[in-house]
């Protein structure tokens, strides 16, 4: 190993790694349920608005039962969300307590869109059956905008981390004269911003299309899952082109605003032009790559559209500045394996598009079906490389070039981190298995309660439309779960 990652490894407080750790941690877990927070609640309107426009019971059923979903995800996302905001006090004081008059606007306008969120679902689950279809669509309309607004206070923050501006420093080094609007409106917002965005439309698109795809192989052929596999993936697949033009711009924003996360991102060692592209390989502390693909001049094509484009190298700036080799490497197989998931769901659009425009129907091939199973999880995949990408290509940076990361790390012993590392690991173990059960009973009610529906055809699951009066219950039947039954009486679909 190169003397001074060495020296680098010797300097960092033993609080470092675990605060790190448990950061990420949390960070990973609770990034999987984002997309479904932020997205779902679009897709859910979307169907919504086709059930009352083509008055089909079968579409309004979807959009009642994916906002059951809807409402259990943002639970458990309000415990595993909730972590994250004390982590940032616990773990980063520093970083905090300096900066966070700052860039803590973000995190304001997040917890005012969570309230609002919370309230609008809980209209929205209310109001089936109770209130008028059109009254009710209407109310649920506000449920995109709110998420949206939360997805805008985190990225805020996270993006003013990447492009700190919108202050002065006095003479001690504290943050004066800030300016709100310029901190949250940096240079890497906007890119950042519509990146997120539309890749959380093209994984909840993705994963809940992937659920139904899964039903179609086994055999469900119904209306019902046809129309549960239709709406979301096409939301998802018209997504995915915009994502890969939205990906470059970002790409080419951290190029010009952040040069040296760049260099790590596609692991150049020295600052010079006709640079090549290294798919995956593995950068060495003596700037050496092994492993990989080597494409002649490609990087600089690229980023400048020109073999002759100058691209900056790690070396550029200080050991001290910069991510170390395994950082690079790791900010590289990160970006590469996101870049490599963007492209087979492009395929997989492609493909779909195609059959659709020459044939008006669904592709027919099982093995169709089986990448648009796969695609939900290749889709969060690639999320959170997205993020590994952003976080580990910034290093030693908590705030680019202003404060580094060990200089925000807490001071409490890293035997105490470790410990609550291990219960947190404990803790968020139970509360995505509960999720799972949950999500599995739910699925195992709506299945029984289709497979009830005697002399009804499969087209339309529940004879009942979710607005409108119950029917009623002669005595001594059993009433179904969705009307407010035992749960052993019924169920349903996937």
């Amino acid at each position: 190993m190169h003397p001074t990652v060495h020296l680098l490894a010797a300097d960092a407080p033993a609080q470092l790694l675990p605060a790190r750790e448990l950061m990420a941690f949390t960070l990973a877990s609770h990034i999987i349920l984002v997309p479904m927070g932020v997205a779902l609640p679009f897709i859910t309107l979307v169907m919504h608005y086709r059930g009352l426009r083509h008055n089909d019971a079968t579409a309004l059923l979807l959009a009642r039962r994916w906002s059951a979903v809807m409402a259990v995800q943002f639970a458990i996302g309000v415990v595993t969300g909730t972590v994250l905001s004390f982590e940032f006090g616990l773990l980063w004081p520093g970083l905090m307590g300096k900066w966070g008059d700052v860039f803590g606007i973000g995190f304001g306008v997040e917890a005012w869109a969570f309230f609002l969120e919370a309230v609008l679902i809980a209209i929205y689950l209310y109001g089936w059956r109770r209130l008028k279809p059109r009254t009710h669509f209407l109310l649920g309309l506000p449920l995109p905008a709110a998420a949206l607004l939360g997805a805008f206070g985190i990225l805020a923050a996270n993006s003013w981390m990447n492009t700190p501006q919108g202050f002065s420093l006095d003479s001690q080094g504290n943050p004066v004269d800030v300016d709100v609007w310029k901190a949250v409106f940096t240079p890497m917002f906007g890119p950042q911003y519509w990146h997120f965005v539309v890749a959380m439309l093209v994984t909840a698109g993705y994963v809940v299309a992937g659920v139904y795809a899964v039903g179609w192989l086994r055999g469900r052929r119904d209306r019902y899952h046809r129309l549960g596999f239709t709406v979301p993936f096409t939301i998802a697949a018209v997504a995915t082109p915009v994502q890969f033009v939205l990906g470059d711009s970002i790409a080419r924003q951290v190029f010009h605003k952040q040069p040296v996360k760049f260099a790590a991102m596609e692991i150049v060692w020295d600052t010079d032009t006709h640079v090549p592209e290294y798919l995956f390989g593995r950068l060495h502390p003596d700037g050496t790559v092994s492993g990989g693909i080597k494409i002649p001049q490609l990087d600089s094509i690229l980023a400048g559209f020109s073999p002759d484009t100058k691209v900056t190298g790690l070396t550029s700036v200080p050991a001290s500045d910069r991510p170390n080799a395994t950082q690079a490497t790791i900010a590289h197989w990160a970006f590469d394996t996101m870049v490599g998931i963007g492209t087979l769901l492009a395929v997989l659009a492609l493909w779909y598009g195609l059959v659709w425009w020459r044939q008006r129907r669904l592709p027919r091939s099982k093995w169709f079906y089986r990448s648009a199973a796969c695609a939900g999880v290749g889709s969060v995949v690639a999320v959170e490389c997205g993020w590994i990408t952003t976080e580990v290509g910034r290093q030693p940076w908590i705030v680019y070039q202003n404060m580094r990361v060990a200089e925000a790390v807490t001071s409490t012993r890293s035997a105490t981190l470790w410990t609550m590392f291990g219960l947190v690991i404990v803790v968020y173990v139970f509360i995505f298995g509960a999720f799972l059960m949950v999500l599995l009973k739910m699925r195992d009610r709506w299945r029984l309660a289709d497979e009830l529906t005697d002399g009804r055809p499969v087209e339309a699951p529940e004879a009942v439309t979710p607005y409108g009066p119950r029917p009623p219950v002669p005595a001594g039947e059993a009433r179904s779960p969705e009307d407010g039954g035992s749960p052993t009486s019924g169920g349903g679909g996937t």
